[in-house]
């Protein structure tokens, strides 16, 4: 857990029941944290992978290490209740070409794909791109995407629709939602903001080093992360097109807001 509000799960769930939430994602969790929300009356929305974001390490048998103790981690997690597990895709060398790193994904999550069917449980995928400068994590647009779940399993590997990654990568959320709403497992809650004035100042790619403009916390300069609604996503579109396609999972607000963080 990364943050201090994290480790006390108790003050959490209570926290969370006072202030209206009815759900909580988990980091890498235990039996016994997700039988605490399930005895608190709180639904549980995701647990992490562990080591979620070191799955494809260079050293195979440290990447097969990692494979092994995942594929128990979701059997025993599933048969606890969890029903989302929660990666990102970010390759242990991000110097190796794209499509070096897109077959070494594949053959990493296809054993825990086979795992996640045989317990009818889902494994989601959010397309954070990953740091600069190479944004090499996979998995972040709509071919990627599209690919990804044919080439491991549709029927368990699922997306974590997140529109503030999809608006700094300048993806259309709304046309990425109603293509890929029956493969989303879950959501989260955080929207971008975006500066046009910082773009035609700097650019995209070459904004790293500025003598005149801070860089935004939880962003870069020509885009940040906000809270739902102070950004360019449409919510009552969103909510929408969920609604009307049956989605069934959490929305998770994941805060990550300059304006907010810490509060």
């Amino acid at each position: 857990m990364h943050f201090d509000w994290h480790k006390d799960l108790a003050a959490l769930v209570a926290w969370a029941k006072s202030s209206g939430f009815e759900s909580i994602d988990l980091n890498q969790a235990t039996a016994s944290e997700v039988a605490a929300l399930r005895d608190a009356g709180i639904r549980l929305g995701s647990v992490d992978l562990i080591e979620m974001g070191k799955l494809l390490a260079v050293d195979p048998g440290e990447r097969w290490d990692r494979i092994e103790r995942n594929v128990r981690y979701v059997r025993e997690m599933a048969a606890a209740g969890a029903k989302i597990f929660f990666t990102v895709l970010i390759p242990g060398d991000p110097t190796k070409k794209r499509a070096e790193n897109y077959s070494l994904a594949v053959e990493t999550i296809q054993p825990l794909a086979q795992a996640a069917a045989d317990a009818g449980v889902k494994i989601a995928i959010e397309g954070w791109p990953g740091p600069a400068p190479h944004f090499a994590a996979l998995c972040c647009t709509p071919e990627s995407c599209r690919s990804f779940t044919r080439h491991t399993n549709p029927d368990s590997v699922g997306i974590n629709y997140d529109p503030s990654h999809l608006i700094r990568l300048g993806v259309d959320p709304m046309r990425f939602l109603r293509e890929f709403v029956h493969f989303i497992p879950h959501v989260h809650a955080k929207d971008a903001e975006l500066f046009p004035e910082a773009v035609y100042e700097l650019g995209l790619y070459q904004d790293s080093v500025s003598p005149d403009r801070p860089s935004h916390r939880y962003g870069a300069h020509a885009w940040r992360y906000t809270i739902p609604g102070h950004g360019q996503a449409r919510w009552t579109e969103i909510f929408r097109t969920l609604k009307d396609n049956h989605y069934r999972g959490v929305v998770s607000v994941e805060l990550e807001d300059e304006n907010f963080n810490g509060s």
